[in-house]
C-alpha cells in the first residue's frame, strides 16, 4: 500500500546554479494538509518518507518540508530527469503517495 496520493502540475527549479540541485514544490494547500497529517513522521530537517512517479518513472524518495515557503520540496536526481527529460522551462505532472 502506497498511502494517500496527491497529484499536482509543477514546474521544476534550480537550487544555486549551475551545479544545484533541482526541486518541485508540493503546492501549498496539499503541504499544508500533509504537514497536518504527518508532522509527527518527519524527521530530522522536515524530512518525510514518499513515494514519487513522474511520467512513467516511479521512485522512493523523500520530501522536505521548507519552513520559509511553508511548502514541501521533492529532489529530482539526475536519474529522474534525464529518464522523463526534465527541464527547469517545462511544467511536470507529479504524483506523490505519503
Amino acid at each position: 500500500m502506497k498511502g494517500i496520493k496527491y497529484q499536482f502540475t509543477g514546474t521544476p527549479w534550480q537550487y544555486n546554479p549551475p551545479k544545484g540541485w533541482y526541486f518541485v514544490n508540493l503546492p501549498k494547500d496539499f503541504s499544508e494538509e500533509i504537514r497536518e497529517h504527518f508532522k509527527k513522521e518527519e524527521e530530522g530537517w522536515g524530512r518525510l518518507k514518499a513515494t514519487a512517479k513522474i511520467g512513467i518513472t516511479e521512485w522512493k524518495t523523500a520530501i522536505w518540508y521548507d519552513t520559509k515557503g511553508q511548502t514541501y520540496l521533492l529532489p529530482l536526481k539526475v536519474e529522474i530527469r534525464k529518464k522523463e527529460s526534465i527541464t527547469t522551462k517545462k511544467n511536470i505532472e507529479v504524483a506523490i503517495w505519503i
